[in-house]
């Protein structure tokens, strides 16, 4: 594959600085803690962002409409009657990639992501600088990751970027389908055994949206017979445009822009000291994928932030 250019770190923030401000939502709250920053909406229940756990850093849970909890308990919270316990380095809400550099970050058995600083909390926002180590204590890469928090009605909103810095020598990205941006998502909402339904902007749905590139993706069920869903918006700016979706009926919802079977690869490459940056909205939203207007709503967030 021919080597993709990235930006250095100085034209980063230029662009950064360049793009709309996000206003703070004034519903939400935040509250740093010693291992995690507690985040309310109205003074119930959203998220927390643990950021002293073996994968840097985590959200668990996470609350969407209803109040209802739309991630998966397992392997983080408590046991759960009848929960599945598949998988144990699904952790609700995290980013790992199966090949950085020739290292599992995926699965657990490879690399660790150890967090380094908690730089910014409030404003509805969490910035967090981490490192990726491999089994022999080499720092392959660095990256800062910002969340920001914010609803839209009943709805909640997680928009995550990470820029990873390329700063221990060049970084590669393999393709493999293990990764990318992912959530394991409530048993309710698996397409197998539950109650759960895959529709991308392509108009695929369940089993055939694996693999497949869209511009965005969404999974929407019934939790506790309250019709709910989640969909993850690829931002056009990624590199491998559109992400294909390493979505699997079982409960694995994930984003991976380094997976793409229309460009027969997807492997990237980032110089040294240059960086590379990924964007995705989650929305955890009422409703099925038309109730909630799911394109609508990518077509809105992608105008807001050209």
């Amino acid at each position: 594959m021919p080597f993709l250019r990235v930006m250095p770190p100085a034209l980063l923030l230029v662009a950064l600085a360049c793009g709309p401000a996000s206003a703070h939502d004034p519903r939400v709250a935040l509250e740093r803690k010693e291992d995690r920053v507690v985040v309310t909406v109205d003074g119930k229940p959203f998220t927390e962002c643990l950021f002293k756990t073996r994968r840097q850093p985590t959200l668990f849970p996470i609350h969407g409409p209803h109040g209802l909890t739309m991630t998966r308990s397992f392997p983080l919270g408590p046991e759960v009657n009848g929960e599945s316990n598949d998988h144990p380095h699904h952790e609700s809400f995290w980013f790992g990639h199966g090949d950085v550099n020739g290292v599992n970050f995926w699965n657990g058995d490879g690399g660790v992501v150890q967090h380094v600083s908690l730089d910014h909390v409030g404003d509805g926002r969490v910035e967090t600088t981490n490192r990726w180590v491999d089994p022999k204590g080499n720092v392959v890469c660095t990256d800062r990751r910002t969340f920001t928090f914010s609803t839209d009605g009943e709805d909640r909103i997680v928009d995550h970027a990470i820029t990873f810095t390329a700063s221990h020598g060049p970084l590669i990205f393999g393709a493999t389908k293990e990764g990318t941006m992912a959530v394991r998502v409530h048993d309710a909402l698996r397409v197998a055994g539950g109650t759960g339904h895959y529709r991308n902007s392509a108009g695929d749905r369940d089993a055939v949206v694996w693999g497949k590139p869209a511009a965005w993706v969404d999974l929407s069920g019934t939790i506790d017979g309250k019709p709910v869903g989640i969909a993850c918006f690829d931002h056009p700016q990624n590199v491998g445009r559109p992400n294909s979706w390493h979505a699997r009926d079982y409960g694995l919802f994930a984003a991976n822009p380094f997976f793409n079977k229309r460009q027969g690869s997807g492997r990237v490459e980032v110089k040294e000291g240059h960086t590379l940056t990924l964007r995705h909205r989650w929305l955890f939203h009422a409703g099925d994928c038309a109730a909630a207007r799911i394109a609508d709503r990518h077509a809105a967030w992608v105008q807001s932030t050209q």
